[in-house]
């Protein structure tokens, strides 16, 4: 279809609007793309394929606080200077040390502690039958999974999560309104990124944290402000998407339970499970990116400066791509973009699959006949998306512990 056809606009600044719409799916029969708010929507899986990897485009989204009217504050200084918002040689930097602290041996050596865990978490509420997943289990099970890779205190959980929860409103489109909660979250979280690095240079470890800081104190490989920025951002990344991924994940199944039998009856399906889960439910349901040039894609002028939205969960489910594209763990995908693509693709995504592949392995096997039992409340239904609490019912199954 011909870019100069004429585009929907989507208003992705409304608080209600939501991803799934049939005002997305409707844009994007007619067109590839979509004009918003923000800049250009790109709704199709072969163009947002393309474009996330263009070098023509940078990574975007550090305009976010100017989007919202945001110029200063404890959140926006570091957002500036994190590694997802560099470009060119110090993001190649970056990226090859931390990279080299996600050894296969530190994974290797956490996947059973995660299997522990979850099964710790599932024991303290399965004879009850029901549980507020958010509360309960997913944002004990996403803290303390963080706490494992940086090899800090698994009882500070409570309070880093909070931390986390409050800096994940600067993500949404009521930031500026949230800006002092979000401001005094990002403090509280650099001054514990402080005191662990201290304790880490006094009793190294054998963790994420000490490899980072033995490069940062053996060669001068990474500034102290870098080093704090990253910890921050493994803290603050890895609990926020993967607490929302597996509250996701749950409800996915809960609407599709005959899915959820067939994942109990071959837990080898788990790691799949989570593709398909962040396929058609991602936690980030688009990527951004900036023209650092004027060029043309498609017959469409693309502006340098134009902000360009990746909508991933609009391609994920693409029916000119993928043939039948409801939910379905035993079918083969192309790879989706919910852990991005490219030069900014997520440094933790093996963590984060193996962490929420434990989930999908351990829960299945032990409980069924989910459900919800009350009302949800949920973050909007764009940007970051997920529940903010999950009230769900199940049974035990048969046989298991």
């Amino acid at each position: 279809m011909s870019a100069t056809l004429e585009a929907d606009f989507l208003n992705v600044a409304d608080p209600s609007f939501s991803i799934r719409s049939e005002a997305v799916r409707g844009a994007r029969a007619r067109n590839w793309y979509a004009r918003t708010s923000y800049g250009l929507a790109i709704l199709r899986y072969a163009e947002v394929n393309a474009l996330i990897k263009d070098p023509r485009l940078r990574q975007g989204s550090y305009a976010w606080p100017a989007h919202n009217d945001v110029h200063d504050g404890a959140f926006k200084l570091w957002w500036d200077n994190i590694l997802l918002n560099t470009e060119g040689a110090d993001h190649v930097r970056l990226r090859k040390l931390i990279s080299a602290a996600f050894t296969p041996k530190l994974l290797k050596g956490l996947t059973p502690k995660f299997d522990a865990l979850a099964n710790e978490l599932l024991d303290s509420f399965i004879a009850r039958g029901r549980c507020e997943f958010m509360g309960e289990f997913s944002e004990p099970y996403a803290t303390r999974v963080i706490c494992m890779l940086l090899g800090t205190r698994e009882q500070d959980w409570r309070m880093i999560a909070d931390w986390a929860t409050q800096m994940g409103m600067a993500l949404g489109v009521n930031y500026k309104r949230d800006q002092k909660i979000v401001d005094d979250a990002t403090t509280a979280l650099f001054d514990y990124a402080r005191a662990i690095i201290r304790e880490r240079r006094v009793r190294p470890g054998d963790d994420f944290l000490t490899q980072l800081v033995q490069a940062s104190d053996n060669d001068g490989a990474l500034s102290d402000a870098e080093l704090l920025d990253i910890i921050v951002l493994a803290i603050f990344g890895g609990i926020d998407t993967t607490r929302n991924q597996l509250g996701l994940g749950i409800q996915t199944f809960i609407d599709h339970p005959d899915q959820w039998e067939k994942l109990a009856a071959q837990p080898e399906l788990a790691g799949q499970a989570v593709e398909e889960v962040m396929r058609v439910r991602p936690t980030v349901t688009w990527v951004t990116r900036e023209a650092v040039e004027d060029f043309a894609f498609q017959g469409l002028e693309i502006e340098k400066g134009t902000t360009v939205h990746l909508f991933s969960e609009s391609a994920g489910s693409d029916p000119r791509v993928i043939e039948a594209p409801g939910f379905d763990i035993t079918a083969r995908r192309p790879l989706h973009f919910g852990f991005g693509q490219g030069g900014h693709h997520c440094l933790g995504h093996a963590v984060a699959r193996s962490d929420m592949a434990v989930v999908l392995r351990v829960w299945p096997a032990r409980v069924t006949a989910l459900a919800n039992d009350g009302q949800a409340v949920w973050l909007p239904d764009s940007g970051n998306t997920g529940p903010l609490s999950l009230p769900i019912s199940f049974q035990r199954r048969a046989g298991a512990a």
